[in-house]
């Protein structure tokens, strides 16, 4: 039997293009994919920026009501006592009138004080509302960040053929999807640590 050289270069080229065929089809099916998982991540992380904003916007309102509290309160209280003062030395019936007016100013002061901790305690509401928002937007960011690193490699790896590549790119795509479901469903792994370190 005859061995032709042609023959053994064409099967060698033949089964060399099978697997990188093969290779190729799981790089574009992993990016497919992974682009889906990105868009569904992205729509979640932009609802919640919208929250993060609206609270933040409510936190500022809230904190400029209670100044506005604030300052009614003490204006309230300088007229107490300028009233106080103006009413030393008056006749009875006059200090009647003046008793009347700082009883009137007192009760608008104790009014102002009250309803601004009421404010204060909306305005830490707001605040916690944002961190909590903020804690899952940081994982949809670390998500964004790996699934996009993962991407990258296998795009190198669809140029090189390189098979171990693909499973480097793996690792990112795996530590990715976890943050971007954490993010989507609310679960509380967070690499607080590598978070302040990009913060």
């Amino acid at each position: 039997m005859e061995i032709d050289p042609l023959d053994t270069v064409e099967s060698l080229t033949e089964a060399k293009d099978r697997t990188s065929m093969r290779l190729n089809m799981m790089v574009a099916i992993t990016v497919a994919i992974l682009a889906t998982f990105m868009g569904i991540c992205k729509v979640k992380d932009d609802n919640i920026v919208q929250g993060m904003q609206q609270a933040q916007a409510d936190k500022l309102d809230h904190w400029s009501f209670y100044q506005s509290r604030n300052i009614r309160e003490e204006i309230a209280k300088a007229t107490v006592a300028q009233l106080e003062l103006n009413m030393i030395g008056r006749a009875a019936e006059e200090k009647a009138a003046y008793a009347d007016a700082i009883k009137k100013y007192e009760t608008l002061a104790s009014e102002q004080a009250k309803k601004k901790e009421e404010l204060k305690l909306q305005a830490d509401e707001d605040q916690k509302r944002y961190d909590a928002a903020n804690f899952h937007d940081d994982q949809f960011d670390l998500s964004d960040a790996l699934i996009a690193i993962a991407i990258s490699l296998l795009a190198v790896t669809a140029l090189t053929g390189q098979r171990w590549l693909y499973f480097a790119a793996l690792i990112p795509t795996f530590f990715g999807v976890a943050m971007g479901l954490s993010g989507l469903l609310g679960w509380s792994l967070h690499p607080t640590a590598l978070i302040l370190l990009l913060s």
